[in-house]
């Protein structure tokens, strides 16, 4: 190749450096509108029953919205239309965690409350194991040779 071949081979790569630039970060951007749409479904439909039905039609227009968004080349509509969905399914969040923390609190009740519950199988674990040597020292040796 001659000099003049690299050079112009630099100049090609640096003008469609923007280009690639541009492509990567539409990509990016569809990326994570699809990630948002596909999380939103999954917890629409587990969780969907708990909202009542002008938040859950709000969720599902903005979700309408970005699948159309995530058809086209515009960067800053699928960013938008992603930001505006994840802002009306927070509602959706606050449900799903409230029904997590709600379980957890049954969980433990049920625990504590059911007679031979895991404290008591802890203790008899606890008596079957080896109990720790805390008589434990750490010495150096240092040999000495008589000559």
């Amino acid at each position: 190749m001659s000099e003049a071949e690299i050079q112009q081979m630099v100049k090609d790569a640096e003008l469609n450096a923007a280009d690639d630039k541009k492509k990567l970060e539409l990509v990016q951007a569809r990326n994570q509108g699809e990630a948002a749409v596909h999380s939103v479904k999954k917890s629409l439909t587990e969780h969907g029953d708990k909202l009542d039905a002008d938040e859950k039609s709000k969720i599902e227009a903005a979700m309408k919205d970005l699948e159309e968004a995530l058809k086209g080349d515009d960067k800053a509509s699928i960013d938008e239309k992603s930001t505006a969905l994840m802002t009306v399914s927070q509602k959706l969040g606050e449900k799903m965690y409230a029904d997590m923390q709600a379980q957890e609190a049954a969980k433990a009740a049920a625990a504590g409350a059911a007679p031979g519950s895991e404290d008591h199988g802890a203790a008899h674990g606890g008596a079957s194991a080896k109990p720790a040597d805390d008589n434990v020292v750490d010495a150096e040796v240092k040999e000495v040779k008589k000559g």
